[in-house]
């Protein structure tokens, strides 16, 4: 392959890059012993619906940031902000679950939620399909965010 056309798909393959390597951050701290001893809300999912969940979402995340890399690459407001909820993803796990701090946790996840309700705003009038596939993130993360505060609620 030439080398002007891997330059082209070099971002791409980055932005692919970030969004794996969020995941496998996440995925770095499971639910373990502490967490099965929280009390938890009577709505709380199985375990096994989280990494089903995520799967999904982080396959529609990545292909929402390479829409919106073509919109502008870093100069891109949108794109920026979608870098911005990527970190905040990221650190989500290891304070919940690492950490084991449900508090601290609820405001990254806070944070969070704003930063994708923000990429969304953004995105809308340069690519409405990178919108589209965020806002299930953004229903996901809304509820992730009631659970954190219930959680965090009953465990004081």
């Amino acid at each position: 392959m030439p080398q002007s056309k891997l330059k082209s798909w070099a971002p791409y393959a980055a932005i692919v890059g970030a969004v794996v390597l969020t995941a496998f951050a996440g995925s770095q701290f499971g639910p373990g012993d502490w967490y099965r001893a929280l009390e938890k809300p009577t709505w709380t999912p199985p375990n096994w619906i989280f990494p089903v969940a995520w799967t999904t979402l982080y396959a529609m995340i990545a292909v929402a940031g390479c829409l919106l890399w073509r919109t502008g690459g870093l100069r891109s407001p949108a794109f920026r902000m979608w870098i911005g909820q990527l970190a905040l993803n990221a650190a989500w796990s290891g304070i919940f679950f690492g950490l084991q701090r449900p508090g601290w946790a609820l405001a990254d996840i806070g944070l969070l939620l704003a930063a994708i309700a923000a990429t969304i705003a953004l995105a809308w009038r340069r690519s409405r399909a990178a919108a589209w596939l965020l806002a299930p993130y953004l229903a996901w993360v809304a509820f992730a965010t009631a659970l954190n505060v219930a959680i965090w609620q009953l465990n004081r």
